[in-house]
């Protein structure tokens, strides 16, 4: 029988926050759940945001993060949802590439290094402090084109292969950890094309009415989160909860 994982978490843990989709995240987990500690992670510093948020400063690429933020943990109540937004699709002197002779090992190891190490490290800075009646929700923030299933149109080599590394990740970590926890859901999620910087350079492209605000975004979100059941575990959701295939 399949019953809701946790839809009133008592502590949130937030990474990426300062990105666009991040930002919009905190916002809405406040609005939502205003007596939940909220702890948040980026590279620079945040304004507190409520009486129970607390930040760190750390750069979830690096190795050495991981006993960083394991430290800091330490001394915070155990999360029972936890949200990474980290990623990144193109920058300066990059963008996604449309024919194979375009690839390069440079923007395969940096899409690599943001999309699945920052991830990767979180995931390994918490393991050690889930405890078995402990329930857990994970969420990494992935996209539809990451799915090998789907992709009818090639192109953007390195994102796509990250992106897929990613969701590789997440279904094993659903595998592992709900061995280690009694009531635990792993997934990845597909905001859908929101309106940040990241999608930025692309939106000329998107069809009306498919270019979605932050705010609607972190709505959809949440309420994806609020509504996972234990059957859910290891899957790629769609904004609206719906399976997307591997």
């Amino acid at each position: 029988m399949q019953q809701t994982v946790i839809n009133s978490p008592e502590c949130i843990l937030l990474a990426g926050a300062r990105g666009g989709l991040g930002t919009a995240l905190c916002g809405e987990l406040v609005k939502r759940f205003p007596d939940a500690v909220l702890l948040t992670i980026s590279r620079s510093g945040l304004d507190r945001l409520s009486v129970t948020h607390q930040h760190l400063c750390a750069s979830l690429e690096d190795e050495g993060a991981v006993k960083t933020v394991r430290d800091w943990l330490r001394e915070q109540p155990i999360p029972n949802w936890v949200i990474d937004c980290c990623g990144i699709l193109h920058w300066r002197d990059h963008s996604p590439e449309k024919n194979l002779q375009q690839c390069s090992d440079e923007a395969l190891l940096q899409s690599i290094s943001v999309n699945v190490l920052t991830h990767l490290h979180l995931a390994q800075a918490l393991a050690p402090l889930l405890l078995k009646r402990s329930p857990l929700v994970w969420a990494s923030l992935s996209a539809k084109v990451g799915s090998i299933e789907d992709n009818q149109l090639g192109g953007w080599y390195s994102y796509r292969m990250s992106k897929a590394a990613l969701n590789m990740l997440v279904r094993n970590l659903s595998i592992e950890w709900s061995r280690r926890v009694e009531n635990c859901c792993v997934v990845a999620i597909h905001p859908g094309t929101t309106d940040t910087p990241l999608s930025k350079p692309f939106q000329s492209n998107i069809p009306d009415g498919k270019l979605y605000s932050p705010a609607l975004s972190a709505q959809r979100i949440v309420s994806v989160l609020a509504q996972l059941q234990s059957g859910d575990n290891g899957k790629l959701l769609f904004w609206d909860g719906s399976p997307i295939p591997w």
